[in-house]
């Protein structure tokens, strides 16, 4: 095992070095007024960039938000999620629930809202931290002792049931943990499903039926987490790559071979009759021998599992590199029309072996500036570009509140603007997924390239 770069926060990824909170954000466009709520994202942004051990995964997590209300940009701020260690580098006190030594992590994922709770995620099974709706960090989350032991950083909120699922796992896990949290902010389901050869299981599927499972080839190191190595994950050529379908409130799993591969994430699942369908960003292989990239370019491809003949049907739906894939939070568990994606670069010009990220700077390679918009009835797909320079994160869907069809909606994200030197959150239709931004609000800094973030709209 080889030490990793120096550098691994660069280019796109580069962390910013502060704290910012700005009122009245200026704003060009028009914001619909609908839009009322916060707008968060997470990502790691490390309080040293070039400590040694530093990986992209590892990156002390930083929240980014902006609050939406009456057709103005009220306010932005970005916070560091204050584990222990982060509130001991900054001088402050330790918030209630933090952990101590390898157990203290910064959640760097996600940022979801559920039961009156913003919540900080990170996978492996750790806990959540809460956040106030100004982001400042309250403390670890145990959903008032309900939680046995960890998360996972890529929850699924059930429309029609208002339940909170999740599938976490963890090195010291020989098992991995579907678990279900109600509306009220109560796990009410805690299913074990035997896994002693600890799969990593960064994401799932959800449908009406089943909770889906991803068994793939890659496993957490044992050897690699006694070494103290920051990235713990390897693939296994000895292991088999399977889906396994739980059924909701049951605790059997029935598993189905597939090709081998990995999977980050889902853009969403749904039952169809007597088969199941998902579908999913796919790499062919990855953490080869601890490596971010195993030489291998993500896809959008569908697994049709057919529960009666016992076998997987597995398709091509878009060969163009892409991520951060999502629908219609309506659409979560159902049947789906549209969904949505940014592209993203060749991984082999995107991370070095550990992590590290290549480039100079954000017009590099390890930035894109393109989102798409795929409609799955007709096999077609709609390409958004921003200018060459600007580079965009996820985008989340948000419905009209009276939607009169599927994409009846926004898509929100952060764009870099490099005349700025500054991002925006970008506001589209996306109806008119390629016409001009409804609005931009402009930020008075940089958001760094991350991971994943929600639309917490207000309540009543």
């Amino acid at each position: 095992m080889t030490t990793p770069a120096k550098e691994p926060f660069r280019g796109a990824l580069s962390p910013v070095t502060e704290e910012v909170t700005a009122f009245d954000l200026p704003v060009t466009g028009t914001l619909p007024p609908e839009l009322t709520g916060l707008f968060v994202r997470n990502g790691p942004n490390p309080l040293v960039p070039d400590e040694p051990r530093n990986h992209l995964f590892r990156g002390e997590g930083m929240v980014h938000g902006v609050r939406l209300r009456d057709g103005r940009a009220e306010w932005y701020r970005n916070r560091w999620v204050r584990s222990a260690a982060v509130s001991r580098a900054l001088g402050e006190r330790r918030r209630r629930g933090a952990a101590a030594a390898r157990a203290d992590i910064s959640p760097n994922t996600h940022v979801v809202g559920h039961a009156g709770r913003i919540l900080a995620l990170i996978e492996s099974g750790f806990r959540p931290y809460e956040l106030s709706e100004e982001l400042e960090t309250y403390g670890a989350c145990d959903f008032d002792g309900s939680l046995p032991a960890g998360f996972t950083a890529h929850p699924k909120l059930d429309p029609e049931t208002g339940e909170l699922h999740a599938v976490a796992h963890a090195t010291r896990f020989p098992f991995v943990q579907h678990l279900v949290v109600s509306p009220s902010g109560l796990v009410t389901s805690v299913v074990n499903v035997p896994a002693p050869h600890r799969p990593v299981m960064h994401d799932f599927g959800l449908t009406r039926r089943y909770v889906v499972l991803y068994d793939l080839p890659v496993v957490n190191s044992l050897a690699a987490a006694a070494a103290g190595e920051p990235m713990v994950y390897d693939w296994d050529d000895s292991r088999p790559a399977r889906i396994g379908l739980l059924p909701r409130g049951g605790t059997e799993v029935r598993w189905f071979e597939i090709e081998p591969c990995w999977v980050f994430h889902t853009l969403n699942a749904y039952d169809d009759g007597d088969r199941v369908v998902v579908d999913v960003i796919r790499y062919p292989r990855m953490f080869d021998g601890l490596r971010l990239d195993g030489n291998s370019l993500p896809t959008l491809d569908r697994w049709v599992v057919d529960t009666v003949g016992g076998k997987v049907t597995e398709t091509r739906l878009d060969d163009r590199p892409q991520e951060f894939p999502g629908v219609s939070p309506d659409r979560v568990s159902r049947p789906h029309r549209y969904g949505y994606a940014a592209t993203v670069p060749d991984l082999h010009d995107y991370f070095g072996p550990h992590g590290d990220v290549l480039g100079a700077d954000g017009t590099g390679p390890v930035a894109d500036d393109t989102l798409l918009k795929h409609d799955f009835t007709t096999g077609s797909t709609e390409v958004r570009s921003f200018r060459r320079g600007h580079y965009t994160a996820e985008p989340v869907f948000v419905p009209a509140a009276a939607a009169r069809g599927e994409d009846d909606g926004w898509l929100l994200t952060y764009v870099y603007d490099p005349e700025r030197g500054a991002s925006d959150l970008v506001v589209l239709s996306a109806e008119d997924f390629t016409g001009a931004p409804v609005a931009n609000v402009h930020l008075p800094g940089r958001v760094p390239l991350g991971f994943h973030g929600s639309w917490i709209p207000d309540q009543g």
